[in-house]
């Protein structure tokens, strides 16, 4: 799969912490309820953590008391790709540079405009604040 944003893994490595090289290019998840944006309700937007990419927004966060951040849409239907690979549900990337996010869940009966759950990671996620705009 080709990127907007491509880097070598030692670059990667070298912009990222371990914990976060582990999460976004890793496709690892972090600890469940241990995410610094997992009850944040403050205003903004989510990006991602790797490139800056906007990706999300606190208008589509939602308590799912999943333990990790909940958004019923992305910000733009292009900014993340949904891949299903094998794994029990889609896996969801960055559009922009490839970095792993979370996984997506549908059909769960949440009381959002589409049933869908992104559960991302913290670690994958940069919150700018609306008061920073």
């Amino acid at each position: 799969m080709s990127y907007d944003i491509e880097k070598s893994d030692a670059e990667w490595r070298a912009e990222l912490t371990p914990e976060e090289y582990r999460v976004l290019r890793g496709a690892a998840d972090e600890a469940a309820f241990a995410g610094e944006y997992t009850d944040t309700t403050e205003e903004g937007v989510y990006c991602c953590r790797a490139c800056g990419a906007d990706l999300f927004t606190s208008e589509e966060k939602f308590d799912s008391r999943c333990g990790w951040p909940a958004f019923y849409d992305p910000k733009d239907l292009d900014s993340v790709e949904v891949q299903q690979d094998g794994s029990p549900y889609p896996l969801v990337r960055c559009a922009r540079c490839g970095s792993y996010l979370g996984e997506l869940f549908e059909g769960e009966g949440f009381a959002t405009p589409t049933d869908k759950r992104y559960c991302i990671n913290s670690l994958s996620l940069r919150l700018k604040s609306a008061d920073s705009e």
